[in-house]
């Protein structure tokens, strides 16, 4: 998401921040570029006009020109206005003080609405413990209140349907009813979209708030439809009102003009995003971090919370007593990359640290090839998981032919797994000077990529880089 966006704001920043010195026309150039790139991203003109207006006005402060980096200075000042854009503070649900609280997700018809619903029905179960039910108020379309019925149950929520008799005014009575008396902490009803903006769809839509009285409207809207998503919000806000947006299939559009906008443009905040097919593809939006992926600061905040679900500490600290000791093992290899793969796809995964965004741009990632290195260490015994030195000769043709793969490959994977044995065991020893030395040759891009090797063998992670990277490597 937003890739094209931050290829380009990444490079006019870039350019900024090797001045020395800035005068009014290299502002006025950045600016130029900034909303050249705003625009192509899709986001509203209007919106580019503010925006491209704050940033100048306050990058032609005392508080940058003059100053001895004012480089620094303006890119300071785009992140700050890119988070006020966005929406400033992250902003959460409303919760009822008498359960169960109502959430009622509106939408038009094809926006990802109802996957919304049982995302957002999963999310509030594994990240704040409710106890949660979904309402099927989409009786206009049978095969909606089946596709709840379906995604409700794999989301672990309770499904409250009564088919396409009653009316959804009716449905959404009962379900409330129901809900409150099996101690439900979080109702979410799901109503029917259409597939435009018309006036039966807001006056049900009025109906149903009516009825059971929410404690906050939700709009789903579709990244990918530009600043037509935008235009399905204005209009919502103003026949019905919503409290917060679910953007859905975030991870498609590669401009991002909508999540840009909407903020902006209705004055409601972006609550949640929608960033893939599987009901876990799911978060909470926070401008603040949104922001720092699109400049290419990374988002480390994020990592480390994915990695807390994954990593349990006791695992963690047999981890690093296994590294001080020099006891780390090809299974001890093969659990970590099983965690680190639940995390989300690689790219996504190594996308999120502080300026390996940009270096992923021209390199190629992979997660077959992750595939590839767990064949290879399952077609081995336990012996010789522990013991890597033991596999020569017929044990590495044997291996080679379990898994799948050649005799070259299982060799630089054994050989590979050496060095970075010795590394870590560097890294547990020497501090920060142990660890450059882990990057650099087995750890993330601008070395070796993880267990990777060139000529066709197995690599996790980055084959090529970037680039520039390349280029300064020549």
């Amino acid at each position: 998401m937003f890739d094209a966006l931050s290829e380009k704001l990444q490079a006019t920043l870039d350019d900024v921040r090797q001045r020395g010195t800035l005068t009014e026309t290299d502002i006025n150039a950045a600016m130029r570029e900034i909303r050249l790139a705003l625009l192509e991203a899709d986001v509203n003109f209007k919106v580019v006009k503010s925006f491209t207006n704050t940033v100048k006005e306050r990058s032609l402060g005392a508080d940058v020109i003059g100053q001895l980096n004012p480089g620094q200075q303006v890119v300071k000042i785009v992140h700050e206005e890119l988070v006020a854009l966005m929406g400033g503070e992250s902003e959460g649900l409303t919760f009822s003080s008498r359960p169960p609280t109502v959430i009622l997700m509106s939408g038009l018809q094809g926006s990802g609405k109802t996957t919304a619903v049982a995302k957002l029905a999963r999310w509030l179960k594994e990240e704040k413990g409710s106890s949660v039910a979904v309402a099927a108020c989409d009786v206009q379309r049978p095969a909606a209140v089946e596709q709840l019925r379906l995604v409700g149950a794999q989301a672990g929520a309770t499904v409250y349907d009564r088919g396409t008799e009653l009316s959804a005014v009716e449905v959404a009575r009962w379900a409330l009813d129901q809900a409150k008396q099996d101690g439900k902490d979080v109702l979410i009803v799901d109503t029917a979209g259409r597939l435009h903006v018309d006036q039966a769809l807001m006056d049900e839509l009025v109906q149903i708030r009516d009825a059971v009285r929410p404690d906050t409207v939700l709009l789903t809207v579709d990244a990918m439809t530009g600043q037509d998503a935008v235009n399905v919000a204005e209009q919502f806000a103003a026949a019905a009102g919503f409290d917060g947006v679910v953007m859905s299939k975030l991870d498609g559009d590669a401009r991002g003009g909508a999540a840009l906008s909407v903020k902006a443009v209705t004055g409601k905040p972006i609550l949640f995003a929608s960033t893939g097919e599987k009901l876990p593809d799911f978060q909470a939006f926070h401008p603040d971090r949104m922001a720092q992926r699109i400049l290419g600061m990374g988002d480390v905040l994020s990592l480390i919370e994915q990695a807390e679900k994954q990593f349990d500490e006791g695992d963690a600290k047999d981890l690093e007593r296994k590294l001080r000791r020099n006891e780390f093992t090809l299974e001890d290899f093969l659990k970590q990359m099983k965690m680190i793969r639940k995390m989300g796809p690689l790219s996504k995964v190594l996308g999120m640290l502080p300026g390996v965004g940009a270096q992923l741009k021209d390199a190629q990632v992979d997660d077959r090839e992750m595939d590839r290195v767990e064949a290879i260490i399952l077609s081995m015994t336990p012996k010789e998981r522990r013991h890597p030195e033991l596999i020569k000769g017929g044990r590495r043709l044997r291996i080679a032919k379990g898994s799948g793969t050649s005799v070259q490959q299982v060799n630089q994977l054994v050989k590979n797994f050496q060095q970075m044995r010795k590394m870590m065991k560097q890294m547990s020893k020497g501090g920060m000077k142990g660890l450059e030395g882990m990057m650099g040759g087995a750890g993330m891009p601008g070395g070796a990529a993880g267990m990777g090797g060139g000529g066709g063998q197995p690599q996790i992670g980055v084959r090529g880089g970037s680039r520039a990277a390349r280029r300064r490597k020549k």
